[in-house]
């Protein structure tokens, strides 16, 4: 029964991620494509340490000091990601959607793009809500979206262009999970199952304030 259960769980990630490239993915006009600069995280950097920011979403300016009291998840990406960034959104809404009303009026993530240069907040706006309702897209100035990267440890690199002047982004795929309390508490690996994000979610609604 359980590996049955995975079989599904499966096919429904697989079957969010081709639904996506049918709704989402287009070529672009060869005069909008700009690689974006660089930005790695030095292999001898520190544990990130988290922090408040302020970024764009397609109302205004969105900031994580809002959000004090509720558990935040942050993933960031690209809507023109052709697998992982559709395959790791699927698997946080289902996590999302695993939780009862009541615990989801206390969570919320957000979709940071690495991409800004094509990845307006509008755009951010049609494709976030796709994976799930609650789901926030946030972009920026490339200024502004390394500042923010680099506070989680996040890490990117926009590839040249192809013979189509398309091009793709190299980047991490964590979940980071903020505290109540406005803390970076847990950086979830790109294999996180659905079950093992909403265990740490669940976790840290639980948890006392004291222990923090």
């Amino acid at each position: 029964m359980k590996t049955r259960l995975l079989l599904i769980a499966l096919i429904v990630v697989l079957s969010s991620a081709l639904i996506f490239l049918i709704a989402f993915w287009e070529p672009l006009p060869p005069a909008t494509i700009a690689a974006a600069p660089p930005h790695a995280r030095p292999a001898t950097a520190a544990k990130p340490a988290g922090g408040d920011f302020t970024l764009h979403g397609a109302q205004g300016p969105v900031s994580l000091a809002d959000y004090r009291g509720k558990v935040v998840l942050l993933y960031f990406g690209y809507t023109y990601c052709p697998d992982v960034c559709p395959t790791s959104l699927a698997l946080i809404a289902q996590a999302l959607s695993g939780l009862a009303a009541t615990e989801q009026q206390q969570v919320q993530a957000f979709f940071i793009s690495v991409d800004p240069r094509r990845d307006s907040a509008e755009r951010l706006q049609e494709y976030a809500p796709f994976f799930h309702p609650t789901l926030i897209g946030l972009s920026g100035t490339p200024q502004e979206i390394a500042r923010v990267a680099a506070q989680y440890g996040a890490s990117y690199q926009a590839q040249p262009p192809n013979a189509q002047e398309q091009y793709s982004v190299d980047h991490s795929s964590a979940t980071y999970l903020i505290d109540t309390q406005g803390k970076l508490a847990l950086t979830l690996p790109h294999a996180s199952t659905s079950a093992q994000l909403l265990a740490a979610i669940r976790e840290h609604l639980a948890a006392p304030v004291a222990a923090r």
